[in-house]
């Protein structure tokens, strides 16, 4: 059987995927897209109420945008993820106590997961480790005098 196109795009996806923040950043755009889902009146409606109807729909829009960013520019993450927790509990106010509790959570959740995210780093190596592979270095050394 010949390996497919899809056999190559996990792999790539995968990589791509643990070079950033992505559950951060997709809670984060999935509590910004459901409360804009449960926004009921029409947009019409909303300008006529004036800025505080406005803000209904800024709010969980400006959340989605930052999801987003923080999945495609992950070098700006603690600046995203901080707006983007403010945000989300902005929208306890404006919109529908935050989507009914689960857009603000998944929100703040999101922002949190991004915040914390830290790029590759070597692995941490306990002390009885780092003896031990001292001690292999030691014996080499006085293998090879």
């Amino acid at each position: 059987m010949s390996e497919g196109p899809r056999q190559g795009m996990r792999p790539a996806f995968r990589r791509w995927r643990a070079a950033r923040p992505f559950w951060g950043g997709l809670l984060l755009a999935l509590g910004g897209a459901e409360i804009l889902v449960t926004e009921k009146a029409s947009l019409k409606v909303m300008l006529h109420t004036g800025a505080q109807g406005l803000a209904g729909y800024l709010l969980p829009t400006l959340m989605l945008v930052l999801g987003l960013l923080i999945l495609f520019n992950p070098a700006q993450r603690l600046f995203y993820s901080i707006t983007g927790v403010l945000l989300s509990l902005g929208t306890w106010v404006t919109s529908n106590l935050g989507g009914f509790f689960i857009g603000l959570l998944l929100g703040v959740a999101g922002s949190c997961l991004a915040f914390g995210w830290l790029p590759d780093q070597e692995p941490r190596r306990s002390r009885r480790q780092r003896r031990r592979e001292a001690r292999e270095a030691k014996a080499a050394l006085d293998q090879a005098a």
